[in-house]
């Protein structure tokens, strides 16, 4: 997983994992999609690759790049116990907000009289 967070850790390689997110695709419109140079694509799809996020499959003269789900699955299993922490976290909260306006409305109604 440490091999995934480097990858994902440089902008432009989150773009292109992005554009790949939608559909795979070949260097040249990646290239095209990001305003990047070939050699700099090149590199960091190398990166991703090393990284097991992508793969090329050749197709005639190019190589159309795609995800690869397991290090993205293996990511999401890690990340799952803090999203559940942050969700209570924030259930919690929500209850204070909701005992604080309870409490603000019963001061106004109080002075209201």
């Amino acid at each position: 997983m440490q091999a995934t967070l480097s990858a994902l850790a440089e902008p432009n390689r989150r773009q292109i994992v992005e554009l790949l997110r939608r559909k795979p695709r070949a260097v040249g419109e990646i290239v095209e999609r990001l305003g990047l140079r070939q050699p700099q694509v090149s590199k960091h799809l190398r990166v991703l690759s090393d990284a097991g996020l992508v793969q090329a499959h050749p197709v005639a003269q190019q190589r159309i790049y795609s995800l690869r789900a397991q290090p993205l699955k293996e990511l999401d299993e890690w990340l799952e116990p803090y999203r559940r922490s942050w969700g209570e976290r924030f259930d919690q909260l929500d209850d204070v907000l909701r005992e604080l306006k309870r409490k603000e409305k019963g001061k106004k109604d109080v002075h209201d009289k």
